[in-house]
């Protein structure tokens, strides 16, 4: 049986004894996960999901955060200079 997104997520978090993730906060997710692949490699992308998620704060903060990141890595000057 093949299930969709909403499907799966939701039978995967009652496997846990998790409470279902709403939908914003999937949608947050996707593009944590997004901001870290471009930024990065694709690799990053579920690695940055799974440290927002230890972290502590809020998706959308963790999303502000990445988004953020990339802003100041893009700078002139930034960390990315020193390669």
């Amino acid at each position: 049986m093949t299930l969709n997104t909403r499907s799966w997520l939701d039978r995967y978090a009652a496997e846990l004894g998790a409470p279902p993730v709403a939908n914003e906060d999937v949608e947050a997710l996707l593009a944590l996960a997004a901001v870290a692949a471009h930024a990065s490699e694709r690799t990053a992308a579920p690695v940055a999901c799974y440290l927002a998620a230890r972290s502590g704060v809020s998706i959308a903060e963790a999303l502000d955060v990445a988004r953020r990141l990339v802003d100041e890595l893009a700078e002139p000057g930034g960390p990315h200079d020193a390669d």
